[in-house]
């Protein structure tokens, strides 16, 4: 049962159906959170986005559950981030890129299991992939990739490795259609 009035949380799950790895039916995703408890579950894409309803001690535990419920299935381990609509909302809102001008479709967004420590986030080199560039805010990394995500550098492995956290990577209209989803 639902006990919290805003209760409308994003999960993003890295590295599911990517180049032929990783196999996860998104109806069997949905019934993993479905039998988890949670209600009005949509996915989004088949990369692992899951938009639902829970109560918030559920939220807490989903990335657990539905991690142990792939791998006992699956037979994989899968990190997931999840996050409110309220800091999904708060995202779109803060993406820095935003008023530069810059072509939308080249924005991403990678979303952090943690807080980076700020000695962490210093030790980040900006001409690590030029031209593309990145500002660190809370648990996401803001991207701009004028190249597209397929050449940069600035990859998961890289910012798990520098900042200690795992991290899953999200383009900007993939971003702004989960809030959509999660809005409705």
């Amino acid at each position: 049962m639902i006990t919290n009035a805003d209760s409308t949380y994003v999960a993003l799950l890295r590295g599911v159906n990517v180049g032929g790895k990783n196999g996860l039916p998104m109806p069997d995703l949905t019934a993993m959170f479905t039998l988890a408890g949670c209600e009005f579950v949509e996915t989004y894409i088949q990369s692992g986005n899951v938009v639902f309803k829970t109560d918030s001690v559920l939220a807490a535990r989903i990335p657990a559950l539905i991690a142990s419920g792939i791998k006992e299935r699956f037979g994989y381990r899968v990190p997931m981030v999840v996050r409110t609509v309220e800091e999904l909302r708060d995202v779109v809102k803060g993406n820095p890129f935003l008023s530069t001008g810059v072509d939308a479709k080249r924005f991403h967004v990678a979303f952090l299991t943690d807080v980076p420590e700020s000695d962490d986030v210093a030790q980040l080199d900006p001409d690590h992939s030029p031209p593309d560039a990145f500002q660190v805010r809370g648990r996401e990394i803001f991207l701009y990739c004028p190249n597209g995500l397929a050449r940069t550098k600035l990859t998961n492995h890289y910012f798990d490795s520098k900042l200690a956290t795992t991290c899953t990577i999200r383009n900007w209209r993939t971003v702004l259609t989960l809030l959509e989803m999660a809005d409705s």
